[in-house]
């Protein structure tokens, strides 16, 4: 009984699988999407990790995550829309290790003893939650203001190069600015009453 499910599941699409798995939950749907994916998946790990070990973890970490964003993400193309889940989780990981990088660093060059350790830890973890409010927050500005403020305070051109490169007027890119700013602060200054 199963042989024959699973017969009739490997002669469909991916889009087919996404769309069953979304009805049903059915696991085997996944199963199948592993197959065909899972070496792919690792190269992209490995590519952005450099480490065998890591990229085969975060093979198993990337389908466990599927299980549940596939049960409400709308996907046109599986096989894009895994490569960017793959290389957001993998970004993730470089992320969280290099801040743990940080503060072994700083806590060996200031000569910290663990008591104060503890200190340090809730500063970076202050750190990474208000740039993961400030990440979310972007995406929530309309598309000028963000890419104006994205190339002004973190590519840190001025206004002059900000309106070449967008092909905004002067006035129009230091109105996305200040208007992309005040949002930002009003976006995470709630973020911050809901958590």
């Amino acid at each position: 009984m199963f042989k024959k499910r699973s017969k009739k599941l490997q002669q469909l699409s991916d889009l087919e699988l996404v769309a069953n798995y979304q009805l049903s939950e059915d696991n085997a749907c996944l199963e199948i999407l592993y197959e065909r994916f899972s070496h792919l998946v690792y190269g992209v790990c490995l590519k952005y990790l450099k480490n065998v070990a890591d990229s085969q973890d975060m093979v198993i970490t990337v389908f466990q995550k599927l299980m549940n964003d596939l049960k409400t993400t709308e996907v046109n193309n599986f096989q894009s829309w895994l490569y960017v889940v793959t290389k957001n989780q993998c970004l993730m990981l470089l992320r969280k290790q290099s801040r743990e990088r940080d503060r072994k660093k700083y806590i060996e060059e200031v000569g910290l003893n663990e008591k104060y350790a503890d200190t340090v830890e809730e500063q970076f973890e202050v750190k990474e939650a208000k740039l993961t409010a400030l990440e979310k927050a972007m995406k929530q500005l309309k598309p000028e203001q963000k890419l104006c403020v994205d190339l002004f305070y973190l590519k840190e051109k001025s206004y002059n190069e900000v309106a070449d490169e967008t092909g905004f007027t002067l006035k129009q890119v230091k109105s996305y600015i200040q208007n992309g700013k005040r949002n930002l602060g009003l976006l995470m200054a709630r973020e911050n009453e809901n958590s």
